[in-house]
């Protein structure tokens, strides 16, 4: 699958435009770092209905044993020992030629920070799988720490500070979205002047609202993306095509802002 000469012509104008451009990724950005989305045909929850469970708040809460199968989980998935591939890099080649406002991603897999983009540009706004963080003093801490924990024979390992129970510091399923994190997102959507959305069917609410947003204030909006996505109606482009591919070639020599 490639995408069409004129649409990435056009994409690649668009983006060599562009002064300030939003960029929103989805679980599409990582499968070629060998992690799977949750949803799709091969996804994490479709084959193990259990590990939803365990992305569950109040499941985690109340139920020690969902907490001991899901921190075994975390030591044999394969998130932690991933490796950027060219799609996040190519977005940090973004960034350096001047014109990256804001990466908005959907992942908690924390591939974007590992392949350099600046930590003061990234919302992470379903937080990151690379910490944990204590549900009731809110300290965080690495996540190797807590499964070295778990290596060494602790099954369901507590805030060493208040005792607390300990979780990743992403957002379950019951948990509220990171107020300031939102806040961040919509003020990228409202300044930027091209919004870049890849690897994500725009499904998920409320983030995805800030590609109309986008759109709505006179944004151009480019979507990258192997399946049809709910705003593909309102994008200037939309390529079909592997992300790891497509992106280095849209950002490839683009001269600096």
């Amino acid at each position: 699958m490639t995408a069409d000469p004129e649409a990435l012509d056009r994409a690649r104008e668009l983006i060599a435009g562009a002064r300030a451009v939003a960029v929103l990724t989805g679980a599409g950005i990582s499968t070629d770092s060998g992690i799977p989305d949750f949803r799709g045909p091969q996804g994490v929850w479709t084959k193990n209905p259990e590990a939803e469970k365990q992305s569950t708040l109040q499941h985690w809460v109340s139920d020690p044993d969902v907490r001991r199968r899901g921190w075994q989980n975390r030591l044999r998935t394969p998130t932690l020992a991933a490796e950027p591939n060219a799609g996040h890099h190519a977005l940090v080649d973004l960034e350096r030629s001047g014109r990256l406002h804001t990466l908005i991603t959907q992942n908690v897999d924390g591939l974007h920070l590992k392949a350099g983009t600046d930590p003061s540009r990234l919302v992470e706004i379903h937080g990151t799988v690379r910490e944990v963080m204590c549900l009731s003093c809110d300290e965080r801490a690495p996540m190797e720490r807590a499964l070295e924990r778990v290596r060494a024979g602790e099954d369901d390992p507590a805030c060493r500070s208040c005792g607390g129970i300990l979780k990743s510091a992403t957002i379950s399923f019951g948990q509220s979205l990171d107020t300031r994190a939102l806040m961040r997102a919509e003020q990228a959507a409202r300044e930027c002047d091209l919004m870049l959305a890849v690897g994500s069917t725009l499904s998920v609410y409320p983030i995805a609202e800030v590609v109309p947003l986008a759109a709505s204030l006179g944004a151009s909006v480019v979507i990258v993306n192997a399946e049809p996505t709910t705003f593909d109606d309102l994008a200037d482009v939309v390529l079909r095509a592997p992300i790891g591919t497509t992106l280095p070639g849209l950002v490839a020599d683009l001269p600096p802002v």
